[in-house]
């Protein structure tokens, strides 16, 4: 058993494009030699530009998958990305409440990259009522925090994420109007760490999915949570400064652009 990977279980929705969602996760889990445990949360109807339709998968159906899971493998990790709908929120936070050793990572996915919103008001509350209380590392952007607090300042909403039951806060700064990235990591209710990322040219669609699991992989490996935030950092500006553009919207990241050789 000491030669198997860590197992990480991914609930997210499926990218028909292979940019984002379930597709994302695996690439990435993959990157980083762990084994990948996926459940769908929801169908979807986008590519590289915007999603266009959700269609959420049955609760019931999701804790029926996610226990199988459990009662078969020694999972070390979970990542939670798109949900779909409030109920499946609430499933997810009944299946982690179950197995409380294990480290949560959430990307808080409210809106798609082309600004389709795919979160109603039901769902913002269960993620705040139900998941934020049992996350390790909280992963929202800039906009995602503000919309999840009653803040615009980013300090004032990194505190009140805490507060909300959150272990740790990353907040990334893609969205602000800034010369560089700025991600600010917040823990214990105060920021304790500020990475500045040269900014990329371009607009990437699954990045957000791909911070939070290789978080959630380095997690696996039971590193601390500071030294896992802040090496996926590293890992998905190299997949983003790797990337490529094969569709008619944004980039994709290159998560396995380590593979790469040069012809």
């Amino acid at each position: 058993m000491s030669n198997c990977p860590p197992v990480v279980l991914s609930f997210s929705g499926h990218d028909p494009s292979g940019g984002a969602g379930i597709q994302a996760d695996i690439e990435t889990l993959s990157s980083h030699q762990c084994h990948s445990t996926s459940i769908i949360t929801a169908l979807t109807e986008q590519d590289t530009t915007n999603v266009y339709r959700i269609f959420p998968q049955q609760p019931a159906t999701i804790i029926q998958q996610a226990n199988r899971i459990f009662n078969d493998m020694p999972v070390k990790a979970i990542k939670i990305g798109l949900i779909g709908h409030a109920d499946i929120a609430y499933s997810i936070a009944k299946i982690i409440i179950e197995h409380p050793e294990i480290p949560v990572v959430l990307d808080p996915i409210l809106a798609a990259g082309g600004g389709t919103p795919v979160a109603n008001q039901a769902l913002i509350e269960a993620i705040i009522e139900a998941l934020l209380p049992l996350t390790t590392v909280l992963t929202p952007n800039s906009e995602e925090a503000r919309k999840l607090t009653s803040h615009h300042d980013l300090d004032n909403c990194g505190i009140q994420l805490l507060q909300s039951g959150c272990q740790y806060v990353l907040i990334t700064g893609t969205h602000e109007q800034t010369p560089n990235v700025t991600h600010k990591l917040y823990h214990q209710d105060r920021c304790i760490e500020t990475l500045s990322w040269d900014r990329l040219p371009h607009d990437y669609h699954g990045s957000g999915c791909t911070l939070a699991t290789s978080i959630a992989a380095l997690l696996a490996y039971q590193l601390t949570p500071v030294t896992a935030i802040i090496e996926a950092q590293q890992y998905c500006w190299d997949t983003l400064d790797n990337g490529y553009k094969i569709g008619q919207g944004q980039h994709l990241p290159n998560r396995l652009f380590w593979m790469q050789t040069d012809p």
